[in-house]
């Protein structure tokens, strides 16, 4: 064999050698991440996307644009803090939470005498400007919405950037001995000269704080700078709140709510004792919920009837829905298929939702009061029953309007409120 064809076969050998190699130092790149132990979020789900961003799913590339912009908003924001309003809560502690309640307005012009403008009467579904101002309750919902943002952002692409920023938010609300939260909601949503904190005002984290309970889960899975001291330090935290939750007057009080109040409580509650260890009562928590909530909150056409006499009917149907599919998510952690469940008028998850369809779709008219209707702001809970096998849902999925900051569901297939008034 002439020294050419002898070169040839080596050539050849090498390159059979390195097509061999090559695939396999790719997949050593692409190693499967660790699964997140979310309480809301399906963790396996979240490894699974990352797995195909690895790959290049341009799908999902897509949907990471949109979800690394809201991150990266966040990068140059905060950290936020409870001692940094104007004035303490009643109580006169600068680490109590305060909020005052939205819907209530001053009947007449401050005065020295009176300086609140007092009484306070109630118009629902209108929004007084002044709680956003001298109070926590914007910020809070800064450090749900940034944890989350930042957290998801630093799993998918592993930017230490973001779980640096998630860290110091994190950090300052809770853990810091200067600017830490106690963890209560004693003056939750006051009202100026009538109450110092009310039950209802609970809802000011049990809407969205299990995205920070997920949050946490997935900094856990490596996220440089989050400690170990870190991680047992939000659990005792999370800990003292789920007890107050438990056992305080207004957490017995919001427990026993019978419209959306309720229904986040519940999903709160399981949340937080599936992540702090307790699945025991977060079990309990989704298997009562079915003659407790689903029975008399959801007639059996799948409407919400408490919901619909507010003058915010569509946003608090589908706002009571986000508790609901959350709690069902949940609810597959420990066992428990809530989205099967039929009450005895038929009533379900899936009724529930597929009652919203016309509207969600474009197809029909709103038929309730509604001051301000935004389509999208179901797109999350259809999302939500077709994963669930719903069929029809699954059908409107194409038909869906997307919400600002495009369509989120792919990266974190959990609901959120989309069209959020806060209160």
């Amino acid at each position: 064999m002439s020294a050419r064809p002898r070169l040839g076969v080596l050539l050849a050998a090498v390159a059979v050698l390195t097509a061999v190699f090559v695939p396999s130092a790719s997949v050593s790149a692409h190693a499967a991440p660790a699964v997140p132990k979310t309480a809301v979020l399906d963790g396996a789900r979240l490894q699974q996307a990352k797995l195909r961003l690895d790959h290049g799913d341009p799908e999902l590339r897509r949907a990471l644009r949109n979800l690394t912009t809201r991150a990266d908003n966040w990068l140059h924001q905060g950290p936020w803090t409870v001692v940094d309003k104007p004035k303490p809560a009643p109580g006169g502690d600068v680490h109590d939470y305060l909020s005052q309640a939205p819907y209530w307005w001053p009947t007449t012009t401050p005065t020295a005498a009176n300086p609140w403008g007092c009484p306070y009467v109630q118009r629902d579904g209108q929004r007084n400007p002044e709680v956003d101002t001298g109070t926590d309750r914007q910020d809070v919902e800064k450090v749900f919405d940034s944890t989350y943002d930042l957290a998801l952002a630093w799993y998918y692409t592993g930017d230490k950037r973001y779980a640096q920023k998630a860290d110091q938010v994190l950090r300052t609300w809770f853990l810091d001995p200067a600017t830490r939260m106690n963890p209560n909601l004693n003056h939750a949503q006051f009202i100026p000269c009538k109450y110092d904190g009310r039950a209802i005002g609970i809802i000011d984290f049990s809407q969205s704080y299990t995205s920070v309970v997920d949050a946490i889960a997935i900094l856990g899975t490596g996220a440089p700078g989050w400690t170990k001291s870190d991680r047992t330090a939000m659990t005792e935290w999370n800990s003292d709140f789920l007890d107050w939750l438990k056992n305080s007057a207004f957490g017995k009080e919001e427990g026993a709510a019978a419209n959306n109040h309720g229904t986040f409580y519940d999903m709160e509650l399981a949340a937080l004792a599936y992540a702090t260890g307790d699945k025991a009562l977060a079990r309990q928590t989704v298997l009562d919920a079915r003659a407790k909530r689903i029975d008399p909150q959801i007639a059996g056409d799948g409407s919400q009837p408490q919901e619909l006499a507010r003058t915010r009917s569509w946003h608090y149907s589908t706002f009571d829905l986000v508790a609901y599919t959350r709690l069902a998510a949940i609810g597959r952690h420990v066992g428990v298929n809530l989205w099967t469940y039929q009450g005895p008028d038929g009533q379900g998850l899936l009724k529930a939702v597929d009652y919203l369809l016309p509207a969600a779709t474009g197809t029909a008219t709103w038929p309730h009061p509604e001051l301000e209707f935004h389509r999208y702001a179901a797109s999350d809970i259809v999302h939500a029953a077709a994963d669930a096998g719903d069929a029809q849902a699954k059908a409107a999925l194409p038909k869906l309007e997307t919400p600002p900051g495009g369509d989120l569901w792919a990266l974190r297939p959990a609901a959120e409120q989309l069209d959020s008034i806060t209160g």
